[in-house]
């Protein structure tokens, strides 16, 4: 438990940092599902995004170290109230921590003012282990907030959080990254755990499937609650038809987009296209 505490107590920007590199590294000798267009450009939009939301990290994690303290400390959550296992907490506080942010994810889709910063990590046309950092920092203190009302409900703390993003870290990076995968992966691991295919479904282009499969870590919330799709790999188009252009794919253009008025281009449209 004492090398669990440690592992959890390191910021998780870490990890992500680590698992990025490892990863884009591995996609320069391991046989990838898409050709790489600019990929040096593509990197340095995706970085810089990721260093303004490293450096808001640290106030959002201010934020959440005092709020699971506080909520532990008044022993408020549904754990207080019923004594189990901490091993089985543990576990219980992986898939909680999980379902929430699929229920957080799937409102960004659904909440026009929200999809304005979230869309940002959807906006990438080109994918691999890099657009696993392309989000907008503001979009920090919206997801950690998921993990908030977990712990306020359950009564989950801060260790199970830290274990939570232990095994979420890596997962996120490889569904991201451009590698090819199995189609026996999906067929068995893919029941369970949101496999890097599933998650490629969710960034097509076309709304039909954007919309779906929002779950990070078990791919069973979107078979439980309706929202799994599939779409073979090799038919998959990046990205978001409104972010086409090059210059919307920059770092500039990219951070300011919450604030600019784009429609959105629904799943009729792309539909017709695709005829």
């Amino acid at each position: 438990m004492e090398t669990l505490n440690k592992l959890v107590a390191i910021d998780p920007s870490y990890f992500q940092i680590g698992f990025v590199t490892l990863f884009f590294i591995l996609e320069n000798f391991i046989v990838n599902q898409f050709s790489f267009v600019k990929r040096p450009r593509h990197f340095l939009h995706s970085f810089l995004l990721f260093a303004s939301f490293f450096a808001i990290n640290f106030f959002a994690a201010a934020v959440v170290v005092n709020s699971f303290t506080w909520l532990n400390a008044h022993q408020i959550g549904l754990f207080f109230l019923i004594k189990i296992p901490y091993g089985v907490q543990l576990i219980a506080g992986v898939l909680l921590f999980d379902l929430a942010a699929y229920w957080f994810h799937r409102l960004t889709h659904r909440n026009p003012f929200l999809w304005r910063f979230h869309r940002v990590h959807h906006s990438d046309t080109s994918m691999d282990a890099s657009t696993q950092l392309r989000s907008h920092p503001i979009d920090v203190f919206y997801f950690t907030s998921s993990g908030i009302l977990a712990s306020a409900i359950f009564g989950l703390d801060l260790t199970s959080f830290g274990l939570y993003f232990l095994i979420l870290m890596p997962m996120t990076v490889l569904e991201h990254a451009n590698l090819r995968i199995p189609a026996w992966i999906d067929k068995s691991i893919g029941l369970i755990f949101t496999t890097p295919n599933f998650h490629k479904v969710h960034h097509e282009q076309n709304q039909f499937y954007t919309d779906s499969n929002y779950a990070d870590i078990f791919i069973f919330w979107d078979r439980l609650f309706g929202t799994f799709k599939y779409k073979p790999t090799h038919e998959i188009r990046f990205g978001l038809e409104e972010f086409k252009e090059e210059r919307k794919q920059k770092f500039g253009y990219l951070i300011i987009s919450p604030f600019i008025n784009i429609r959105r281009i629904s799943s009729t449209e792309s539909g017709k296209k695709e005829e």
